[in-house]
């Protein structure tokens, strides 16, 4: 794939408040890619810059190689949208979708060729002469994009635009969304502090906090091989304990050796260990490597969350199977279920 945009030491101060410290990242086309982060954390401040309306404090924002870091919004190839769908209440879901193209001044022929094609794009093929004020929340979110796309932008850039939906309707856009990226073929640059979503949706993970890039990779080498505890603790939730890397495949915490998958940390060196509350198992305590005492039952609808209580912690367990509180269990681990980290401040 080739890059589109490429950011480049982007920092951006608010008075004496640095927002992002030297923010590198490459983004290529056809990519669906997502900045994700908690509240605050710099990613749609990031997201401004590439869109236009913020000009960042230092380093550049290069469009197919141009630096385009002084280049207004309007002049760049980018759509935007918002949480807030900013439809216009006077308009219809036609002439809002047309609108762009009408400031264009294009031919008539061709905007109603191409209006109706977004519109169908995006499921609302007959929808062109409704009232936008009587649509729902998800078919007003579809006339945004429909909107956005219109012009052809060669990358759309998504500011928490399922912020708005319900549980289940959020769930269906989020599939939705992906299957237009792929049908259009354009970059599609998604902001969101939803670790679900991040998951569901794309092909490049972009985790940031406090103004810095924590870690990019793929959905599933996100999950599973977080590189620091604050990646570890904001994707999933993860069992997250302190250890010593005994020497290569063989790591030591909570008074007990396990063999692992990791290796290339110095013998003895202090780590911390990530175990996935749905890769423990629970067996009869003289089964387990670990035993402890069930202290709590919750029921998540498709598995429970068990809390064993051991000599040395409290751990969290998802399982399939009921526990009684109080029981006497034991804990096991295979090598797989070990991710070891390098100590972090986090």
């Amino acid at each position: 794939m080739e890059k589109i945009i490429e950011l480049k030491n982007l920092t951006k101060n608010y008075g004496d408040q640095q927002v992002l410290r030297g923010i590198n990242l490459d983004i290529y086309q056809n990519e669906f890619l997502t900045l994700l982060g908690p509240s605050g954390c710099g990613k749609t401040t990031t997201l401004r810059i590439i869109a236009g309306f913020e000009e960042p404090s230092g380093g550049q924002v290069l469009f197919d190689g141009v630096d385009v870091s002084k280049v207004p919004a309007y002049k760049r190839e980018v759509n935007t949208v918002f949480q807030k769908y900013s439809l216009f209440p006077h308009m219809n879901v036609f002439e809002n979708v047309a609108f762009g193209l009408r400031i264009k001044k294009v031919d008539e022929s061709f905007i109603t060729t191409r209006v109706n094609r977004m519109l169908q794009m995006v499921g609302l093929a007959d929808f062109g002469p409704r009232d936008v004020n009587l649509l729902s929340g998800g078919q007003q979110q579809r006339v945004a994009i429909a909107r956005a796309l219109v012009n052809e932008p060669k990358v759309l850039l998504l500011d928490e635009p399922l912020g708005a939906l319900d549980a289940k309707l959020r769930r269906d856009m989020q599939v939705e969304l992906k299957k237009m990226q792929q049908e259009v073929g354009i970059t599609f640059i998604f902001v969101t502090h939803d670790q679900e979503e991040a998951l569901t949706m794309s092909d490049t993970v972009v985790v940031i906090n406090e103004g810095t890039i924590q870690q990019i990779g793929r959905p599933i080498d996100i999950y599973n091989e977080p590189e620091n505890r604050f990646v570890a603790g904001f994707i999933g939730e993860s069992n997250i304990i302190d250890g010593i890397m005994k020497k290569d495949l063989l790591v030591h915490f909570d008074g007990v050796d396990f063999e692992c998958v990791d290796k290339g940390f110095p013998e003895n060196e202090p780590v911390e260990v990530v175990l996935r509350p749905e890769d423990i198992d629970i067996v009869k305590p003289e089964d387990g490597k670990l035993t402890g005492q069930v202290t709590s039952v919750t029921f998540k609808g498709v598995h429970y969350n068990v809390m064993v209580k051991t000599k040395y912690r409290d751990y969290m367990i998802n399982t399939t199977d009921y526990w009684e509180v109080g029981t006497p269990v034991g804990l096991t681990l295979t090598p797989d279920d070990i991710h070891v980290m390098w100590k972090t401040p986090y």
